[in-house]
């Protein structure tokens, strides 16, 4: 049984942080056990005829020991693969699965980890602290008397001295794990995320309602709001281009069925309550 025990300090510089090396490192795994990831089957299926991923896979504990904590939840694979303490041709090896695997479906997977971020952080407003950290993942995470335990973790007790912490959802992982941090970083745990279930579904249809109501571009990318999720995003799953999904997504702004905020570079859209409301009423959520 590991714990990190935490000072005042510690849970003020608590942080989320989204990683795509992890994540591309982590899909890894679950190719090379597929009866323990059954929720990522339709993908796996996918995987048989990618072929930079044998060499990778006799090398996965090399791997997982060589990626770095991550910062921020915009780190690019090329910022990650900087701080990789692994052979060079590994990093290269990586970075071909990551072009092969995981990038063609990276939006629908970031989706799924910024949803569980902004689940945990309306968690936070809402609960508080100690309730986002109770319920990260209660079958193999507990917190009590200030302390984060999980058989998932190191034997022993890691005081964190008031650097903080960083939590990182994974789709591909199912068990917790401690990356630990390199001097002037945090450590972080990276957990499962929520509704990782969802990942694969096809979800196509808008109902034909909504989309002679709206138009079926909008009926789409309404739909597709559920989650927060950027422009960018949007596209990479509608087909439409970038300009076509903002013009798009203004209008349903202008109607009240989205809301939008900025979070660094980026602005996130998500469905309203009268949008998601339309959605149930449709037949199309």
């Amino acid at each position: 049984m590991g714990f990190l025990r935490f000072g005042v300090d510690d849970l003020a510089q608590l942080r989320f942080a989204i990683s795509p090396l992890g994540e591309t490192v982590a899909a890894l795994r679950a190719v090379a056990d597929p009866g323990g990831h059954a929720l990522h089957l339709p993908w796996i299926k996918r995987m048989v005829t990618v072929r930079h991923h044998e060499s990778l896979i006799k090398n996965l504990a090399v791997l997982e020991a060589a990626v770095p904590a991550p910062r921020c939840p915009l780190a690019e694979i090329e910022e990650e693969l900087a701080a990789f303490t692994g052979p060079p041709e590994l990093a290269d090896a990586v970075l071909d699965w990551w072009h092969a695997g995981v990038r063609p479906y990276w939006a629908r997977i970031r989706a799924l980890l910024e949803a569980d971020v902004a689940y945990r952080t309306r968690q936070l407003a809402e609960d508080g602290i100690q309730e986002v950290l109770t319920r990260l993942h209660p079958a193999t995470l507990d917190w009590s008397g200030g302390r984060l335990g999980s058989r998932d973790l190191p034997n022993g007790e890691l005081p964190l001295d008031g650097g903080g912490l960083t939590l990182a959802p994974s789709a591909f992982s199912v068990r917790c794990a401690l990356l630990h941090a390199r001097p002037g970083a945090q450590p972080c745990v990276v957990y499962p995320a929520r509704a990782v279930g969802t990942l694969w579904e096809c979800r196509e249809s808008t109902g034909e309602g909504l989309a002679r109501l709206l138009g079926r571009s909008r009926a789409g990318l309404l739909t597709r709001t559920g989650t927060p999720s950027t422009t960018t995003t949007l596209a990479a799953r509608t087909g439409l281009t970038p300009g076509a999904v903002s013009q798009h997504l203004s209008v349903l702004k202008d109607a009240g069925l989205v809301t939008a905020h900025r979070y660094r570079r980026e602005v996130y859209y998500r469905a309203s309550d009268l949008g998601l409301a339309l959605l149930e009423s449709a037949g199309g959520s």
